[in-house]
């Protein structure tokens, strides 16, 4: 049956788009679609020769539009086909993000696939792990780089068909029987190309069939994958329309990874529902960059982005001329004053109002526009926690940062702060069409369509994920106030015992921690032990800074954390955050992680979070000097 031919239900209009009318009941439509195949055709049609995403070329950023974003999906799509794609088969990517991502995901769901992204810092042996757990038929690496970790372990996945390489630029003299590159692909769709052929596949795909696999960071354990059907990313779609700020022809800037739900529902199935504009980020490094060359509406990061942002303003306004930073910190005082109000949803007095004014046309417009962020209608937190005291400052400078919370297996969304409802340090209410309650033990669980189908290949695992009245166990600890906000007070895995027998959960004294701009990441030690001790991550960017105003001699990272200054430097921003929390919560010692971690390091996830498991292994020796 075809998508259009399934029973109607009650709609309204939310932002032009036209949704159920109760949030989380079946079927789960768009604008009367109820996959994302049949979304993207419908959108792509509608919308012609507008922009839908530019990429950079030689510098220059080029704009493609709905007519070519639905061919190149189309191409590719009929190309998988004529290789021998079936239904249900699994695609892998391992890329960093690019239009061609993206059009490699929408083809495979559209040919009934199921897409899986693999993260470009996953070393050869995760890769093997991934396409041999995963199923994976075909995989579609970007470049030279990743081509080389597939011929490293190729013996060692039987049951990969087709390897498709999207740059060839350093392998024009190479040929491999199992490589083709995507420039084939493109004409082997050309040739098989069927349109009829293509409208049929979009037409079969139904909201209980499985559409993409997210793997876990695998901190506990190997990575899972986790199970989400056309419902669950359409439940997710239809969520994050009432969450989100982006409207018809808004700008994003796409710089996550993509093989994380977060930013695959950001920028790549959320534009389906109001046709906004993704860019995609030239590379990791370059996102500041980009953002100010983009200036989006929306801004959608991990904290340890919106840390960065922070940190940066300071290292400038320190450098800065005298009456420049006293003019900063005026105006940063002014937006903290009206922030108070705002951040409640109070209107401020006249006078906080009128002196934030001045100082926004004196200072923080043109802050906003150095930063990119001039159009910024909402910015998003999400992954992880982030600081109270850094969505403070946010609104001050006169960007409304807000927290929300969300998981693969809830398919990115699940509470969410926004302008009219908002509550500092909680990650706001529940979305709609979707349950929260918290159990005996304080874990939060969760109910709606967005909730995944179960972990591939592992029935133990979902059942152990689900209770045996049907609500996930998101393993998260919380609560919830008398107006439905949500806190989460940390992970019940992370919760430390001390030997005294107190309870603490971590995450907040961690949050705390990292607002400070010379801490990058913090793990807090303390289980089964006499006191808690924290094992620090600086941020190399600026205590290099203080280092060379103070004249601290160091010639490498490991010399620089063992400076007695820097040892110092820290010790005073432990202190300060001690004075927050009650004696027993407070740190008695620290040592600080001398290697400089990237995301290609086992201790640390694709999104820049500590694992703690890995970081306590790893580091014993550390920890065990502290006691």
């Amino acid at each position: 049956m075809s998508d259009g031919a399934m029973t109607a239900t009650a709609e309204k209009t939310i932002k032009g788009v036209r949704v159920n009318v109760e949030p989380g009941t079946r079927p789960v439509r768009i604008d009367g679609h109820s996959t994302v195949p049949a979304l993207l055709r419908a959108r792509c049609r509608a919308n012609g020769d507008t922009t839908a995403h530019r990429e950079k070329d030689l510098g220059i950023w080029q704009a493609y539009s709905w007519t070519d974003y639905l061919a190149h999906v189309r191409m590719i799509g009929m190309g998988l086909r004529a290789l021998g794609l079936q239904r249900g088969d699994v695609i892998s990517i391992l890329s960093e993000d690019n239009k061609e991502w993206m059009y490699c995901d929408m083809a495979a769901q559209c040919m009934g696939a199921v897409s899986s992204g693999v993260y470009t810092t996953d070393s050869a042996s995760q890769l093997a792990y991934l396409v041999n757990d995963s199923g994976t038929k075909f995989l579609f690496v970007e470049n030279e780089e990743q081509l080389d970790k597939f011929l490293e372990v190729e013996d060692q996945m039987p049951g990969l068909q087709k390897v498709i390489i999207f740059d060839p630029e350093g392998l024009h003299s190479f040929t491999h029987d199992k490589c083709m590159f995507l420039t084939e692909l493109y004409d082997l769709g050309r040739r098989h190309d069927d349109e009829a052929v293509f409208n049929a596949e979009i037409d079969a795909v139904q909201p209980g069939d499985l559409a993409v696999l997210i793997y876990t960071s695998g901190t506990t354990g190997m990575p899972k994958g986790v199970m989400l059907t056309q419902e669950n990313l359409v439940a997710g779609m239809e969520i994050s329309l009432y969450a989100l700020p982006f409207r018809p022809g808004a700008e994003q800037l796409c710089f996550l990874p993509l093989c994380h739900i977060l930013e695959r529902l950001v920028s790549l199935y959320s534009p389906l529902i109001v046709s906004s504009t993704v860019n995609f980020a030239e590379s990791p490094e370059t996102v500041f960059d980009n953002l100010r060359e983009v200036s989006p509406h929306g801004f959608v990061a991990v904290p340890r982005v919106w840390e960065k942002i922070y940190s940066r303003v300071t290292v400038l306004s320190q450098e800065a001329t005298g009456i420049g930073r006293w003019a900063f910190t005026q105006a940063v005082k002014a937006g903290q004053a009206r922030a108070t109000y705002t951040l409640e949803g109070r209107e401020p007095p006249f006078g906080t109002l009128l002196r934030y004014r001045i100082w926004d046309f004196l200072v923080l417009a043109n802050l906003r526009r150095m930063l990119g962020m001039d159009r910024v209608l909402q910015g998003l937190s999400g992954a992880a926690p982030i600081s109270p005291a850094l969505l403070k400052w946010f609104h001050a400078i006169g960007v409304p940062l807000y927290e929300g919370w969300g998981m693969s297996e809830t398919a990115g969304v699940g509470t969410i702060c926004l302008a009219e409802a908002n509550k500092t340090g909680s990650v706001g209410q529940v979305v709609p069409g979707a349950q929260i309650r918290i159990a005996p033990d304080g874990e939060i669980q969760m109910k709606g369509l967005n909730v995944f189908a179960g972990y591939l290949n592992k029935p133990d695992k979902t059942a152990e994920a689900m209770t045996e009245d049907g609500w996930l166990r998101t393993g998260d600890v919380g609560r919830i106030d008398n107006e439905g906000f949500m806190t989460i007070t940390g992970r019940i895995k992370d919760i430390i015992i001390t030997a005294g027998g107190k309870n603490i959960t971590p995450a907040e004294i961690e949050s705390r921690l990292k607002f400070s701009h010379y801490i990058s990441d913090a793990v807090i030690i303390g289980d089964r032990r006499k006191y808690l001790t924290c094992l620090i991550m600086i941020d190399q960017e600026n205590v290099e800074k203080f280092a060379q105003d103070q004249k601290v001699p160091f010639n490498d990272f490991r010399s620089l954390c063992r400076a007695p200054q820097v040892v110092d430097l820290i010790r005073r921003e432990v202190e300060a955050v001690n004075k927050e929390f009650a004696r027993v919560e407070q740190i008695k010692d620290f040592r600080l992680i001398d290697v400089l971690l990237t995301a290609e390091d086992e201790e640390l996830t694709a999104t820049m979070k500590l694992k703690r498991a890995t970081v306590e292994k790893r580091h014993k020796a550390l920890i065990d000097a502290m006691y």
